[in-house]
């Protein structure tokens, strides 16, 4: 499989608009509102007569009768960590080689990333990979260099090889976003494509998980992927269907009618409480029709912060 520049084009051009303080001694960069002079206060220092009078503390002379000017961290780039579920699920619909208009959910995952982790360099932003399972099989630091972004991209074109039903990985997202969350260690934007299939039956571990990441300062971002009509709708016909779960090779039978009102309900509750319980901790959630392809989901987002950030 072969990430073509072609297929990561359409967003390459647009400026991500981070929600969280950048930290970029690039001027002019990234939009923040302290303008320019940093971004994080780090102390005070005695004013030397004849330098600016800009960063003056006025609030502390007027208490002290003296001229303080406050000191700042050197601004550095922002850092994104990207992170997939690679578990067997991710990839529904089972193609034999990633379709760019209407791809699986592992596919979409993989070009979205594609398009970010170029977007990002772009704008000579640090960008991190995490990619999980059962366990977490990949966690790299976020780094700028070349060498490390077409690693990133090898990384990302192993992960959307086709499914092998002989190697079927099951999902534990809860342990892999707590181990995830203590191996980032400055405070970054995460950004989470997942099924989440395997929590919905455990959504306060799930939020627990991602408030481990809120806890340490970390922005996130869950792309909710999923493909809308066949695994939240339900959408087949009326008649026999073998379902089997990619994930542990269990079989059913049934006719999808018998079983669309109750299943539509379950899994109509379960997003509602996604989107519901992001929105309390201030977690952006978007969810994902995987078919609708990556182009059209990934612009529209940008575009929303574009007009928010």
């Amino acid at each position: 499989m072969y990430i073509s520049h072609d297929e990561l084009k359409p967003v390459e051009n647009l400026e991500f608009f981070a929600k969280q303080v950048v930290e970029g001694f690039i001027t002019g960069l990234h939009k923040s509102p302290y303008h320019g002079f940093s971004v994080e206060f780090a102390e005070h220092r005695l004013y030397n007569p004849g330098e600016s009078t800009r960063h003056i503390d006025w609030k502390l002379f007027a208490r002290t009768d003296k001229l303080f000017v406050k000191r700042y961290e050197e601004e550095t780039n922002l850092r994104c960590q990207i992170v997939i579920d690679r578990s067997s699920s991710m990839h529904f619909p089972v193609q034999k080689k990633l379709n760019s208009k209407s791809p699986n959910k592992i596919g979409f995952s993989v070009l979205a990333s594609a398009a970010l982790m170029n977007l990002f360099k772009r704008q000579r932003d640090a960008v991190g990979l995490s990619i999980y399972s059962d366990t977490v099989q990949l966690h790299t630091q976020a780094k700028t260099s070349q060498a490390h972004h077409m690693r990133l991209l090898w990384e990302l074109e192993n992960t959307a090889q086709p499914f092998d039903e002989r190697k079927k990985e099951s999902t534990n997202a809860i342990d892999a976003l707590h181990e995830i969350a203590e191996r980032i260690h400055q405070r970054s934007l995460v950004v989470l494509f997942s099924d989440l299939l395997d929590t919905q039956e455990h959504s306060e571990e799930l939020f627990s998980a991602l408030q481990h990441l809120k806890y340490n300062k970390h922005e996130v971002i869950v792309f909710h992927v999923v493909d809308r009509d066949r695994e939240l709708n339900f959408d087949f016909d009326s008649r026999l269907h073998k379902f089997v779960d990619l994930e542990t090779g269990e079989e059913l039978k049934v006719n999808p009618i018998e079983l669309q009102d109750e299943y539509v309900k379950h899994m109509t509750a379960f997003e509602n409480e996604l989107m519901l319980r992001c929105g309390q901790y201030k977690i952006d959630f978007v969810p994902v029709d995987c078919s609708q392809g990556f182009e059209p989901v990934l612009l529209s987002y940008l575009l929303k912060r574009k007009k928010l950030y």
